[in-house]
């Protein structure tokens, strides 16, 4: 099953680089921003509940497509951009077992201890 929930959100991460494509910006650009969203976790200099909270509002995959959706309405590219990053960012860290964050430790995830 862990194999295949990776599968899934590889396939997420693709589509949110297709999509950037075809919203007419460079390849690089995809890569270039791919890892902003982690700047969230500077709430972890607070402590870990706003921390988490903060990573987790970055990285929730509903909250990105919003954030398309939005960009979709308004008809800016930028903010759709910034939703597929978002998207891609959060498959990304799945892929490599990263989940959403629970408030007591920072390796304490929805898909389980990181590192373990």
């Amino acid at each position: 099953m862990n194999i295949l929930l990776k599968l899934e959100d590889f396939a997420k991460l693709s589509l949110a680089f297709i999509m950037t494509l075809l919203l007419g910006f460079k390849w690089w650009m995809f890569f270039a921003f791919l890892l902003v969203p982690d700047l969230s976790m500077i709430g972890y200099l607070i402590n870990t509940r706003i921390g988490a909270y903060l990573y987790n509002f970055a990285h929730h995959q509903a909250i990105a497509l919003i954030v398309v959706g939005v960009g979709y309405f308004y008809a800016d590219l930028n903010i759709q951009f910034a939703g597929w990053i978002l998207f891609g960012h959060s498959a990304m860290d799945r892929c490599f077992g990263y989940g959403l964050k629970y408030s007591d430790d920072f390796k304490n995830t929805h898909l389980g201890r990181i590192g373990s």
